[in-house]
């Protein structure tokens, strides 16, 4: 594969970048910080020697303006991507969103608004190849309203459904969707807060996604038990989860 990655530079997106690099495929990584790109690509060159023309640019999820620039210089290095990868994204607790309406705008408008205008600019260009693979983190914090998530998770469940959307609508055209949905997993994201039962490890859930990009799945949840988990709670009463606290 020839592989464009928005977020690899930590947690989860770093893991993936590692494996992929390790079997051969073709990187280019797009990111926020040109600083923490640099040390990325350094690195797996120096890790896998397949790499050494991995390169960089800068792309950041609050700057829409960037999108298009980005995704031409990934398709010159690679020649024409087949893949793109977002793990990229923005977290608070629902503590720090309820005291910030500023941050809150800005989490929602990156989560949804700006991620979905960045997977349209990649689906246009992978249609108009003949197809290609788009992988994008979303949440189980979007599979239903939650008071702990409840203001991330929406911004996780709008991603969810136009993800789930553009798979019914172009998948016959080639497009291969594939929406991951993470519970707690130990990143620099989640660093300070309460580990819950069943969190999972970046390089778990690495090669989990990876196997499911393989098998072209349409969904996979991250460790594997939270497809259980959240099969539960959707099937929960709304009284309950009224008087419940996850």
């Amino acid at each position: 594969m020839k592989v464009a990655m928005l977020g690899a530079t930590s947690g989860m997106g770093r893991a993936i970048a590692q494996r992929l690099a390790a079997r051969g495929e073709s990187l280019f990584l797009l990111g926020a910080h040109e600083d923490l790109l640099a040390k990325s690509a350094a690195d797996l060159k120096a890790r896998h020697p397949q790499q050494r023309d991995c390169r960089y640019a800068q792309c950041d999820l609050e700057h829409p303006e960037q999108f298009a620039a980005a995704l031409d210089a990934a398709d010159r290095a690679l020649h024409q991507f087949d893949c793109v990868i977002v793990t990229a994204g923005m977290f608070a607790t629902q503590a720090a969103l309820e005291a910030d309406i500023e941050l809150t705008r800005r989490l929602l408008t990156v989560n949804f608004a700006n991620t979905i205008v960045f997977c349209e600019h990649v689906r246009k260009r992978l249609l108009a190849r003949g197809g290609g693979r788009l992988v994008v983190f979303s949440s189980v914090a979007g599979d239903r309203g939650r008071k702990p998530v409840a203001l991330y998770g929406p911004s996780k469940a709008g991603l969810a459904t136009y993800l789930e959307a553009i798979d019914h609508k172009f998948h016959a055209e080639g497009l291969s969707v594939l929406c991951v949905k993470p519970g707690f997993v130990k990143t620099s994201m989640t660093a300070g807060l309460k580990v819950p039962p069943f969190a999972g490890e970046p390089g778990a859930v690495a090669d989990q996604v990876i196997g499911a990009i393989d098998r072209r799945r349409a969904v996979v949840y991250a460790p594997p038990i939270w497809r259980l988990i959240m099969f539960i709670i959707r099937q929960l009463p709304r009284a309950i989860m009224r008087r419940i606290g996850i």
